[in-house]
């Protein structure tokens, strides 16, 4: 697992649309697998996770994107999983790494 984790500056919308084309837009197997959002009075909440294949790693890693804010104030956590192929312990997490530096170049 890798996680990413800051605060932003920006229109929460605008940073949204880029986060989504980034990624999938960033990979030919790349796919955004669901979503959900939300709004309590002015503060806004977008859960995003999207799924790819990692060659390196021979199997699919996900990398789920929530951002959360209010005005130009956003906070954005994103957090891979599934880039192991050992049964008790993770190994060869080449491929969540992947993934979450494919956000920090789009951030």
């Amino acid at each position: 697992m890798a996680k990413l984790e800051k605060t932003i500056t920006g229109d929460f919308g605008e940073i949204l649309r880029r986060i989504e084309d980034g990624i999938v837009n960033g990979s030919v197997s790349a796919s955004l697998e669901d979503r959900s959002d939300f709004c309590v009075g002015d503060i806004r909440c977008s859960v995003r996770v999207f799924e790819r294949y990692s060659y390196m790693g021979g199997n699919r890693v996900s990398l789920t994107v929530t951002l959360f804010g209010t005005g130009d104030t956003i906070h954005l956590s994103a957090i891979t999983s599934g880039g192991s192929q050992a049964m008790f312990f993770k190994i060869n997490t080449f491929g969540e790494e992947a993934f979450l530096n494919k956000l920090r170049e789009i951030l």
